[in-house]
């Protein structure tokens, strides 16, 4: 049975936090965007409104900074809940889903575009080739084994490793779609790869407050 809200722990509260930073991120790219003229969510990837040059770039960086701070403590929270929890490849890809968070939290504060697209300075490079290729990396992984591990634990965590294997698809599907269509259309897909990981965070963390009720749980 699980616990009432007066018996969940901080931890499980904080892990809460990943519910509010889907309500940023997706804050930063609405609501950022109406301080852009001329921006078109269509054809423009999401991070253009947080480029040095972009004049979205106080409204959307600092939503987008709050999202951050909020995944990170959501996932760091999932750390600590998962200890001595379930199976070892779930709690890994626990632990790597909040390095791909942390990652991206502070690679891309630290490395924003220089202007809209790729302009090939030396942040533009980082950007793109050191933290984007690293958060797709760990996502993937991630999944992959939040997924599997989920699967092999108890029916209680099927549903988390279905939704594991969705946002990998959206995801997946998003990076192959955006080396295919017209430019027209390339952040429409994008968004495809960037939400999934977003609501993932979300959906993860009301699976530590909701699920992870039993500090007591040996793994298996």
């Amino acid at each position: 049975m699980g616990k009432s809200f007066k018996q969940k722990t901080f931890l499980q509260y904080i892990a809460l936090c990943g519910v509010f930073a889907v309500a940023f991120y997706v804050l930063h790219d609405v609501y950022g965007r109406t301080f852009y003229p001329g921006y078109d969510w269509m054809s423009q990837a999401v991070s253009d409104l947080t480029a040095s040059d972009a004049p979205s770039r106080v409204v959307a960086g600092g939503l987008s900074n709050v999202y951050g701070t909020l995944s990170v403590l959501s996932s760091m929270a999932l750390v600590a809940l998962v200890k001595d929890k379930w199976n070892k490849l779930f709690r890994v890809g626990v632990y790597l889903f909040a390095s791909m968070n942390l990652v991206s939290n502070i690679g891309y504060a630290l490395f924003p575009l220089s202007t809209s697209g790729y302009a090939g300075t030396v942040s533009d490079i980082f950007h793109l080739y050191v933290v984007t290729i690293s958060v797709v990396l760990l996502s993937i992984i991630s999944m992959i084994l939040i997924a599997i591990g989920g699967w092999r634990s108890e029916r209680r965590l099927h549903a988390l490793s279905f939704s594991a294997v969705t946002a990998l698809v959206f995801m997946i599907s998003g990076a192959m779609l955006s080396n295919i269509v017209s430019q027209s259309y390339f952040g429409l897909v994008e968004r495809l790869s960037t939400y999934s990981a977003v609501i993932f965070t979300g959906i993860i963390g009301v699976f530590g407050f909701c699920v992870i009720d039993d500090p007591q749980k040996t793994p298996h």
